[in-house]
């Protein structure tokens, strides 16, 4: 049994709103470090990532309803993201459909190639059995948020 990792889980605070924020935020500034050394935004990846990662051609529509779902961003600023990823020339239409070039599939590569080392560190060492609890929290959580989200009508 790793003590360093059961005393830290044992004196540390419940999960809450903040610690979930400030777990995000610090990850997400590592990616954006990468991402900035390769000319790209964490809109942008997300998007990139959704057209390399799809089992189909996505249309435009597609695309952004997808990734609207992850980031609960307006479709106007994800048009907008699109429109950036085709003048980079990481996506290209081909008809009504959007599909990355190989400039963006080896960016999504690049990106998780640099990521890979640095996520193993942070993860690396957590029990299953946290990870497992962590996930069933995180889940709950993002259903309740969307269920309050969908109330609202957002």
């Amino acid at each position: 049994m790793n003590t360093t990792a059961s005393t830290s889980a044992a004196a540390a605070p419940p999960a809450d709103a903040r610690g979930l924020g400030l777990a995000h935020y610090a990850v997400r500034g590592l990616l954006e470090k990468v991402l900035a050394r390769h000319g790209a935004t964490f809109r942008q990846q997300i998007a990139l990532r959704a057209a390399v990662t799809s089992d189909a051609p996505q249309t435009p529509d597609d695309l952004i309803a997808q990734v609207q779902e992850s980031l609960k961003a307006e479709s106007a600023d994800l048009r907008a993201v699109l429109d950036e990823l085709l003048a980079k020339r990481l996506l290209v239409a081909d008809g009504v459909h959007l599909r990355p070039t190989e400039a963006g599939r080896a960016l999504i590569a690049a990106v998780g190639a640099e990521t890979a080392p640095i996520s193993a560190r942070i993860w690396g060492g957590i029990p299953a059995d946290d990870l497992a609890a962590a996930g069933r929290v995180l889940a709950l959580v993002t259903e309740r948020a969307n269920a309050e989200l969908a109330a609202r009508g957002a």
